[in-house]
């Protein structure tokens, strides 16, 4: 059977979750130090980080984690179409116009819409229902990514030409088991990758991000974040979704973030922020061969709650990117998106979430 088409998968019109990878083209490093000719270019990665703090503050779109390594990037990305719903006409014309604008101030940056311009978009119902879809599509979100960087880092080098190595590969993420587990995965990439080896160095991370507001909090501040890290206010990681799950039954909407820096305050997790930072570092340290470590017991019923004992799930985030293809869950959340796609299965060799493959 042929793959299918990136629209049949990828729904602006659903709540998915999608771990998205870009890698570079070129031997030249995306980010990190060119062992040839000794060129860093270390900086482009705080290109990258602002790049996609601004998307957050645009997009209709959650992004729960990210990491920036030297030749390619992870991202953690949730649509959100019930969000992009509830926006008035005019903040949908702002948003896009933020994106794509019509004018640009001597130094680039984008001018402020004039009324012509949003009424240019809020009275065309057919532009409007199209950039009201657009603003929850991961799809357009990974193109605002990696035009931008391409363009701004071709300028640098003096080239022409492909910058990426392709579109962004998309992993659709179907249920909370893998999404923990991608989480890891991206998270701990710098650790696997040896690049550090503890969470706190891990630069350019989500976790790192996260690590450093608890750290900069006052002791008030940090007892407040473990206790309910919606309820904080967000410092330099509030672009990003929260990590605990909120679970009040909150009304469509309840949760579209006030400080316009993300998309919405939901959270993506069973877990608390800081049980989830115990359970990477202690996940981190059993991939390395310098420390090694029995599991914490409150850690314990994390694992047996999704069905895995310490090994597996070591296993399983240190192999995830080899595990899972086009989609990461248990069996019976692959059998399921097998069913959507019009498919008999869906391929998870070893997979220690999913069964035997169907025959």
């Amino acid at each position: 059977m042929a793959r299918q088409s990136r629209g049949e998968v990828i729904d602006p019109d659903q709540v998915q979750i999608v771990h998205c990878i870009e890698r570079c083209v070129r031997r030249a490093f995306l980010c990190g130090v060119d062992p040839y000719t000794g060129q860093s270019f270390q900086h482009r990665r705080r290109w990258i980080r602002e790049r996609l703090e601004f998307l957050a503050s645009c997009f209709a779109i959650d992004c729960l984690t990210f990491s920036i390594m030297s030749n390619h990037l992870h991202l953690v990305l949730r649509s959100r179409p019930d969000v992009v719903a509830v926006l008035a006409d005019e903040e949908i014309a702002r948003r896009w116009l933020r994106l794509f604008p019509v004018r640009r101030d001597d130094d680039g940056a984008p001018t402020e819409p004039s009324v012509a311009e949003i009424a240019a978009i809020v009275n065309n119902a057919q532009v409007l229902a199209e950039r009201r879809r657009r603003l929850s599509d991961i799809s357009w979100w990974m193109r605002c990514t990696a035009e931008n960087i391409a363009r701004r880092s071709n300028a640098e080098d003096d080239v022409s030409g492909h910058f990426w190595e392709g579109r962004f590969r998309a992993q659709l993420i179907l249920d909370e088991a893998s999404l923990l587990a991608c989480a890891a995965y991206v998270d701990l990439n710098p650790i696997r990758a040896a690049m550090v080896q503890t969470l706190e160095t891990s630069e350019f991370t989500g976790a790192k991000e996260r690590i450093d507001d608890i750290t900069c909090a006052s002791e008030q501040d940090r007892k407040h974040v473990h206790d309910w890290e919606r309820s904080r206010v967000p410092h330099n990681s509030g672009w990003m979704s929260p990590v605990e799950i909120d679970e009040r039954d909150d009304p469509i909407g309840a949760d579209v973030d006030s400080s316009h820096r993300r998309s919405s305050c939901k959270g993506f997790l069973s877990m608390s922020l800081s049980k989830y930072l115990e359970l990477l570092d202690w996940t981190g340290r059993q991939l390395r061969d310098d420390k090694r470590g029995a599991i914490p017991a409150e850690l314990a019923p994390i694992l047996t709650r999704i069905g895995l004992d310490a090994p597996a799930w070591c296993d399983l985030v240190k192999r995830f990117g080899r595990l899972f293809k086009r989609a990461a869950g248990t069996s019976e959340s692959l059998c399921e998106e097998a069913a959507r796609r019009g498919q008999s299965w869906m391929q998870a060799s070893g997979n220690p979430l999913a069964g035997p493959a169907p025959p």
